[in-house]
């Protein structure tokens, strides 16, 4: 059989799974169309503009065929966020609060000061960042940048700072970040990076290609994009639970929100402009409390507490409440509405997982018995573009009890590829199972035939029938999930199962120099350790010191093939000493053959037992970011 890599038509089932849906949604609700198009000034054709690299750093020309009538391809409430999400340009909220939307994944806030601008997170790029600020420039009039806030520690609301501030001196530029944003921020881009990059790809379908097939939006907005991205650390850090100051004469007051939607994260009351800014606490989408990509579990019950004191300390106060991705809402009644819904989700999902939980259900038995209250469930700013029910309820799970279920025939289950073998002899082999599937997914038994292929296909990876017939069924599921990443993942699978192989790896992939050259030595070390390989490393044991030209050092213990460190010298019983400048930290992160070559070189300096260097060198880990996901 020839494995074919065009995208299916929708199947009946999918259809009809659409028309059921579509069925108990309220379409005469057309207030979030009102609102993401209110105050619009201007913006640039198709949002259009370029890389630094060449190419194109963001465009919304692809995503034209959203102004066609819906396709049987795309769920019907998904189309219609996803119509929502092409609206871009910039827009006035209140008085001195401007935002550019559609410009990236998320939004970029322009606060006009006495004297300059407050820049609100300046997107993931800094190409976005830049064209952002030369649309609000172009009809607002240039003005310095005298403060950059960011409300939490993950990457598209910080990567874009040079492109609002430069590559020169930010003396004088107030960087405010809530406190634990810099490690945060560290933890995730670095200790977890492979992998989560790696995720990221399916999560907002980053490698597909725009299209009724294909890539129609990302949930909190229209795609990632692409571009050079960049880190400023913050040098004025807010620690208390609530923290009133002046910025550039705009009385600010902000309240920590930890656990929330970030680890590090904040929200933002002008009093005096009567507004409020929720970060990413409250947007017009079920959140993830655990995205697919990987992160640490957040805490459902203090993401509601937190939206709780807003609703009843804030909003009272406020003509406007905005947030930094999708839109802004206004008036007492719509306002109120918005926080306390946003509030009851995450607070119903927390209790009714735990009350199922106390009855004994499983992670995946909460997941399907979990429906959200049909009033709610109706409102569209409680609907699962972004997060799932069924991924939220495992979260919570895992926040509380961790990843196991209970059941001790789960505590050590085979690996993928052992189990497969074992499942396909039980089954009647390969041939057996792709027949009977076959069967399944023409009755549009689409979830039952995915995971019965993938046993066939890790144990024969090379099997034509079984990858087709579980790219069409990953592929319908696609088609019909509500949730932009759920479909991008899907979507994603299908492609790759069928294509034999994956697309070249994104340049945004890869680790950002910026952030590696401010790391402390004692971060960058963490990132080496977790490079080495234990079994390589067995028969080595060192002493070094490892000096930067500022004078920080750490002295580092590898023995067990574990290394260790910590700040300070071992002086005397150091076997070598390493120096580096900080610069050179990011090449030498790309692999042991930068190491090397550095160390053959002499660019890395190296005091007594080169040798032994050499060895910690070669014990190293070269990580491969594109690593197989739907076949072993």
């Amino acid at each position: 059989m020839t494995a074919s890599t065009n995208p299916r038509d929708a199947h009946p089932a999918t259809v009809e799974s659409h028309r059921r849906l579509a069925e108990g949604l309220d379409w005469t609700d057309e207030r979030d169309f009102d609102d993401a198009r209110r105050g619009f000034i201007a913006t640039v054709p198709e949002a259009e503009f370029e890389a630094r690299a060449g190419g194109l750093a963001w465009s919304m020309r692809g995503h034209g065929f959203l102004d066609d009538p819906r396709p049987d391809t795309v769920n019907p409430s998904l189309w219609r966020m996803a119509r929502l999400n092409r609206i871009h340009g910039l827009f006035k909220v209140t008085d001195r609060i401007y935002q550019v939307r559609g410009f990236c994944l998320a939004n970029i806030t322009f606060v006009e000061g006495d004297s300059g601008l407050i820049v609100i997170d300046p997107l993931t790029f800094d190409e976005h960042a830049r064209a952002a600020l030369d649309l609000y420039s172009a009809h607002r009039g240039p003005r310095p940048v005298r403060a950059i806030v960011y409300t939490h520690s993950h990457r598209d609301h910080y990567g874009g700072v040079r492109g609002v501030v430069g590559a020169g001196n930010t003396q004088g530029i107030d960087v405010i970040a809530p406190a634990g944003f810099t490690e945060e921020a560290f933890t995730e881009t670095l200790l977890a990076g492979v992998p989560m990059r790696r995720r990221s790809l399916y999560q907002f379908g980053t490698t597909l290609t725009a299209g009724p097939r294909g890539h129609v939006d990302s949930g909190l907005g229209k795609a990632v994009g692409r571009g050079t991205d960049s880190f400023i650390a913050p040098n004025r850090v807010i620690r208390q639970p609530r923290e009133r100051h002046v910025i550039d004469g705009i009385d600010i007051e902000f309240q920590l929100t930890p656990g929330a939607e970030a680890p590090a994260e904040m929200n933002l009351f002008f009093p005096g402009l009567r507004a409020l800014n929720l970060a990413e606490n409250a947007c017009h989408t079920m959140h993830n409390l655990c995205p697919l990509r990987g992160a640490k579990t957040r805490d459902a019950l203090a993401w509601s507490r937190y939206l709780d004191d807003a609703l009843h300390d804030y909003v009272p106060r406020v003509d406007v409440v905005y947030a930094q991705h999708h839109w802004p809402v206004w008036g007492s009644e719509r306002m109120t509405e918005f926080v306390a819904g946003q509030r009851d989700l995450y607070r119903y999902l927390h209790d009714q997982t735990l009350r199922l939980m106390s009855q004994g259900l499983t992670p995946t038995e909460i997941g399907q018995a979990l429906l959200m209250p049909s009033r709610l469930s109706r409102q569209w700013f409680a609907r699962g573009y972004y997060g799932a029910v069924v991924h939220n309820v495992a979260a919570i799970h895992a926040h509380y009890l961790g990843p196991y279920d209970g059941n001790p025939a789960h505590l050590d289950p085979h690996p993928p590829q052992e189990a497969a073998r074992r499942y396909l002899r039980y089954m009647g082999g390969a041939d057996r199972v792709v027949e009977l599937a076959t069967r399944d997914h023409e009755a549009g038994d689409f979830r039952w035939v995915a995971e019965v292929t993938q046993r066939v296909i890790f144990a024969e990876p090379g099997h034509v029938a079984a990858r087709e017939l579980c790219a069409d069924a990953m592929e319908q599921m696609g088609y019909q999930a509500e949730s932009a990443t759920w479909r991008n993942a899907y979507l994603l699978a299908a492609r790759e199962l069928r294509a034999r192989g994956m697309a070249p790896a994104p340049a945004s992939i890869g680790i950002s120099p910026d952030v590696v050259a401010l790391l402390p030595l004692e971060r960058f070390l963490e990132l080496l350790a977790i490079r080495v390989n234990g079994e390589r490393a067995q028969a080595i044991d060192a002493r070094l010191d490892w000096q930067l030209p500022d004078g920080e050092t750490q002295r580092i213990t590898l023995s067990h093939g574990a290394l260790n460190h910590r700040p300070g010298s071992h002086g005397a019983l150091a076997q070598a000493v390493i120096r580096t400048p900080r610069e050179q930290l990011a090449r030498l992160l790309h692999g042991p053959q930068a190491l090397l070559q550095a160390l053959d070189s002499g660019e890395l300096q190296v005091e007594g037992e080169r040798n032994l260097v050499r060895r910690l060198a070669i014990a190293l880990d070269a990580f491969e970011p594109m690593f197989n996901v739907v076949e072993p």
